[in-house]
């Protein structure tokens, strides 16, 4: 099969032959026919992540049908669409797996890090964190929600009963994110790069109430605040715009170091906490609630030998919405 596989930390992704996953007992294989190119691609090619082990290839928004079924497996069929997610495999042994924290699991397998993922034509997976997905959404149209959708979910989620809602870094998650929340009767104040016109723009043609640089003041207190930018100093930039007991939620896999900041910004009972992975049940019920709002993903597509492209697009933060490849 054809894979964009990454070789050396840096990058870029070569574009390659490889030899066609098997799938073993629990696996299914999946012909890929889109893959979304998520935030934390980029920060496993930068080398980012810990244990890297290379050559890998990436992708963990798969979408595509049953390919062949390896022994033990019955809740799929040859031809079955279906969704392969980050979250790729959790123990079930350890204390959070037995406290429904699975998210948090000890022995955690993940798409396109610990074992290789979608930017390819062919991905082997366990069947158990595979997800059938709503009809209404294209090939395309589906891959951004089985990460950007599924974190910016599970945030959302983490903000609690936020009425007035801040969402820092207006890409793939929050462009979905932000159409979930108003669906739900919340306000949204989207926060992009200094001067960046079309992202602000981006996020009021969404229905966001107000936009602006994240070195602005909103026109009230926020309740809560999600940071999907990877950039530590929006933490207490965040801290600066909330009300007394509201919460920021930081919802990347990896950020930049947060810089020291006065007490008196998280006094007053305001709290920082993170959002790691994702579980089934926030897959179970996000992709219920996806078709009922409904969200509409903004994609821009690639072909799959262009993920270096692609990846360039994302890193630079010119895409309104989410980086698609197509295979």
């Amino acid at each position: 099969m054809k894979a964009m596989i990454l070789r050396s930390a840096g990058g870029p992704l070569e574009y390659a032959e490889v030899p066609t996953p098997v799938p073993l007992k629990g696996q299914i294989r999946v012909a890929v026919r889109s893959c979304g190119v998520c935030r934390t691609d980029i920060h496993l090619i930068d080398d980012e992540l810990p244990d890297i082990h290379l050559p890998i290839i990436p992708g963990h928004e798969v979408v595509g049908t049953v390919d062949a079924i390896g022994p033990g497996v019955s809740d799929f069929a040859i031809g079955d669409r279906v969704g392969v997610p980050w979250m790729g495999h959790t123990c079930g042994r350890c204390w959070y797996c037995i406290h429904e924290q699975e998210n948090l699991c000890d022995e955690p397998g993940f798409t396109g890090y610990t074992s290789d993922g979608g930017f390819a034509e062919y991905i082997v997976a366990d069947a158990d964190y595979c997800f059938t997905l709503p009809e209404q959404y294209s090939d395309e149209q589906a891959a951004p929600l089985l990460c950007a959708g599924l974190i910016g979910y599970r945030s959302l989620v983490m903000a609690g009963r936020a009425e007035n809602i801040g969402i820092y870094g207006f890409g793939a998650a929050a462009h979905i994110v932000t159409q979930v929340a108003i669906w739900q009767g919340r306000d949204v104040y989207a926060f992009t790069r200094p001067d960046d016109n079309q992202s602000q723009q981006f996020a009021r043609k969404l229905g966001a109430v107000w936009a602006g640089g994240s070195d602005q003041r909103p026109p009230l207190e926020l309740d809560a605040a999600i940071i999907f930018a990877p950039v530590g100093s929006l933490v207490p930039a965040a801290l600066r715009v909330l009300r007394k007991g509201g919460t920021v939620v930081c919802a990347g896999i990896h950020m930049s170091q947060i810089p020291a900041f006065a007490y008196d910004i998280l006094w007053g009972e305001r709290q920082i906490r993170s959002v790691a992975n994702l579980t089934r049940q926030d897959a179970i019920d996000f992709l219920e609630i996806a078709p009922r709002v409904p969200i509409e993903t903004h994609t821009v597509a690639f072909p799959l030998q262009d993920a270096n492209d692609a990846i360039a697009a994302v890193r630079a933060g010119s895409i309104d919405g989410a980086a698609v490849l197509l295979v």
